[in-house]
């Protein structure tokens, strides 16, 4: 086995709330992070920032980062535009010959600057957000493969729902079940290694491109746990998940949520519903293409300083869904694993 690519993380000003993409490579993939880029925090290490981290060095700017083969942008701002502030870290990766990972809707390998200073030293930039040419429309033949399709379903974007579904591989390997992961975003494709962005898609697709890798893993797996995107109710993203609902013909739906959000992030004029009420939406929308039913919650409690308080946050969340839920990066989810897979 080759040692894991050295790559620094990008985050600024972002890290660690609003850098999950950040955050999950540093928590589940197979990189060994060497810095985390971020301007507002140097001399810190990420492990300050969240005890779930591990304890990897922040540093203001990527001349100040360690020898490293990669550069990876952690964060994707509300229409994954890039930010002229990153150019100087970009430029000088790339002069140090350091390849390029980005999830961003704009496209690296399409920046002139980029594009010349790759070519000058023989470095690669992978934009995974990018799908290929070959993606089409849904046939509707999700259902047909022989493992139970389990997908995660939100009250908003950025709630966890990526972290909430690689918990539940972990659980359900250790468990002895044979579980796949099926990314659907760019975070996940990061760790995963494959995957189709499917909120890059024409809109016709994005069932499509979600049934193609089920389509591709379901007779592996027993279970196949598909990232979920976005929610039903977001005023921007709720027809990426319709489309991952649909393509996926989920067996079995788990909703996650945020403790303490009561607003749309970023459209903080949109009040989320009661929490009670995305059974019933989730439910009834599923039911026309297949029926899914919501067997479990999964509730984000980082912003719950107290364990108490958050143990008492999750058993609420889960009264009030009528099912059972964890937090399953502080409180662990293979009890819950046993009870509903």
């Amino acid at each position: 086995m080759t040692d894991p690519q050295r790559v620094v993380v990008l985050a600024h000003e972002k890290f660690p709330d609003r850098a999950k993409t950040a955050t999950g490579v540093l928590k589940y993939a197979d990189y060994d992070v060497v810095a985390v880029l971020d301007r507002d925090n140097p001399g810190t290490s990420a492990a300050d920032h969240r005890r779930d981290l591990p304890d990897v060095p922040v540093v203001a700017s990527m001349a100040d980062a360690p020898d490293a083969d990669a550069l990876l942008v952690g964060i994707s701002p509300i229409g994954g535009a890039f930010d002229e502030t990153w150019r100087d870290d970009v430029r000088t990766a790339l002069e140090r010959g350091c390849d390029l990972i980005s999830g961003l809707h704009y496209f690296l390998a399409e920046d002139e600057e980029f594009a010349r200073l790759a070519d000058e030293h023989g470095c690669d930039i992978n934009d995974v957000r990018k799908p290929h040419d070959d993606l089409g429309v849904a046939q509707g033949k999700s259902a047909d493969v022989d493992a139970e399709v389990v997908l995660t379903v939100g009250t908003d974007c950025s709630v966890g729902k990526m972290t909430a579904t690689l918990e539940l591989v972990e659980a359900a390997r250790e468990r002895g079940i044979d579980a796949g992961f099926i990314p659907t975003g760019q975070t996940g494709i990061m760790i995963a290694g494959w995957g189709n962005p499917v909120d890059r898609v024409v809109s016709d697709f994005t069932a499509g491109a979600v049934e193609e890798m089920i389509l591709e893993k379901g007779d592996e797996h027993d279970v196949l746990f598909v990232e979920g995107q976005g929610s039903i109710v977001h005023p921007a993203y709720s027809a990426v998940t319709c489309g991952i609902l649909h393509g996926s013909m989920a067996d079995k739906l788990v909703l996650c949520h945020e403790a303490t959000r009561e607003a749309i992030h970023g459209y903080e004029e949109f009040a989320l519903p009661e929490l009670s009420e995305y059974v019933s939406l989730y439910e009834n929308l599923a039911d026309p293409v297949h029926e899914a039913d919501v067997v479990a919650g999964m509730l984000n409690t980082s912003h719950v300083d107290d364990d108490v308080e958050a143990a008492e946050a999750v058993d609420a969340f889960a009264d009030e869904l009528g099912v059972p839920a964890v937090d399953p990066v502080r409180f662990g989810s293979a009890d819950l694993i046993d009870e509903v897979f």
